[in-house]
């Protein structure tokens, strides 16, 4: 922590390879969430940048209740809501749930822990839960990436997305039904081979 104080002291004093440090310690991860949440290299690149400028303009701001990384994955991913808000077509609440259609009950599942464990470490395998992640609705994948993905506490994932706690509970439940359709479909066609 004393390191990072350091750091926060040269930002704040506009300190130029402070502020390279600062890019060269969080830049890969800022982009991946950003990829994660918009799914699109150029506009992950676009927030990526943009949250460091970000940072740059408000440095002088920040309080120090959260570590630089935690503060810079907040305005990623506020970069990356305002993002795909964007991009619909009409206005819809955040908060609510009833445009999203209810998780169809499906209790097949494929039995996963049959598979060897380099199966399901496998590229074929990583990359089909890229896509049943990237196929997820943006409401849903926002919610899935920062709470499973990014490990923020539902209280965090809440404020980042100005949500209430149930609301980020019932999404999440709702992604993790998806993605365990769309996974249980994958691994029970390998299993049939």
């Amino acid at each position: 922590m004393a390191v990072e104080g350091a750091l926060l002291s040269r930002l704040r004093s506009g300190d130029r390879s402070a502020f390279a440090e600062l890019v060269e310690n969080h830049s890969a991860h800022i982009y991946g969430l950003a990829l994660r949440m918009v799914d699109d290299p150029m506009e992950a690149e676009e927030i990526l940048q943009e949250t460091f400028l970000q940072a740059v303009r408000h440095i002088g701001s920040f309080r120090g209740d959260a570590t630089l990384g935690t503060w810079l994955h907040r305005i990623a991913a506020n970069q990356a809501l305002m993002r795909l808000r964007r991009r619909q077509t009409g206005t819809i609440s955040l908060e609510d749930d009833s445009s999203l259609q209810s998780p169809q009950e499906n209790l097949a599942l494929a039995d996963w822990s049959s598979r060897p464990e380099s199966e399901l470490l496998s590229q074929e395998a990583r990359r089909e839960i890229e896509t049943a992640i990237r196929g997820l609705p943006d409401r849903l994948r926002v919610v899935f990436v920062l709470r499973d993905v990014e490990g923020y506490s539902t209280a965090e994932t809440a404020g980042l997305l100005d949500l209430s706690a149930s609301a980020v509970k019932s999404r999440l439940m709702r992604a993790r039904l998806q993605l365990r359709d769309r996974l249980s479909a994958y691994y029970d066609e390998r299993i049939q081979h």
